[in-house]
């Protein structure tokens, strides 16, 4: 669309910049890190998440949706069994193409299976409404799964074992993904996206911060503590 004025006996357009400016200036939203410093202490904390839905966060949220962070996840732990599928080939004495063939059928099958499982968790996640659970102090819980999932999967290319053990090499192999995606980074990045957006954040949630905030340490406690190292010295 163009404006149209008379000027000194001939007609000339000008490009409305100042008329789009104006519409466009109520429509300005600014982005979820700025919203999210309006938010009190809790709440960014629950919000910000530890150091890996930071590293995933640090990206647009269109590229961080949990699909992809899922799809991400399926990649990583395929490439963990490049190593057995070229062990098993060498010993059977495969051709190289067939092997990574193999190998690059699996990894699409966990690509896929972990990149559902990402959807899933982002489309319960805006039907439950639940706030996100962080997972920095229960870590070492899950970090062990991924090794032993990876070591049984290895034995059973080697040796016949049961294959309820290969079904829970399996399970303890790629649950642990799903499982953060799930409970923490799925709800995370539902706020997130709302916020981005301008939208409420909180709107229709029953409970807006998690429980497990307990594990952080606060103030008192700082203070407790360097009571009790000041008084052992």
């Amino acid at each position: 669309m163009w404006i149209y004025r008379y000027q000194r006996g001939r007609n000339c357009r000008k490009p409305p910049v100042t008329v789009i400016a104006r519409a466009l200036a109520g429509r300005v939203v600014s982005g979820w890190r700025d919203r999210l410093d309006e938010l009190d202490s809790e709440h960014r904390y629950m919000l910000e998440g530890g150091s890996l839905s930071q590293m995933f966060l640090r990206y647009p949220l269109t590229v961080s949706h949990p699909v992809f962070v899922g799809g991400f996840y399926g990649l990583l732990i395929g490439l963990t069994l490049l190593l057995p599928y070229g062990y098993i080939g060498n010993i059977e004495e495969q051709a190289v193409e067939e092997t990574l063939r193999d190998w690059g059928l699996q990894t699409l099958i966990l690509i896929t299976l972990t990149a559902f499982l990402g959807g899933f968790s982002s489309m319960l996640a805006s039907i439950v409404k639940r706030p996100p659970i962080r997972l920095e102090n229960r870590r070492r819980y899950l970090f062990p799964f991924p090794f032993i999932g990876l070591a049984v999967l290895s034995v059973s290319m080697m040796y016949e074992i049961p294959d309820y053990a290969i079904w829970v090499g399996w399970f303890c192999f790629v649950y642990p993904g799903p499982l953060y995606i799930h409970l923490s980074y799925a709800p995370r990045w539902r706020i997130l996206d709302r916020l981005d957006r301008g939208l409420t954040p909180f709107e229709g949630m029953r409970r807006t911060i998690d429980e497990g905030l307990a594990d952080e340490p606060s103030e008192a406690d700082d203070g407790e503590l360097e009571e009790v190292v000041e008084a052992s010295f």
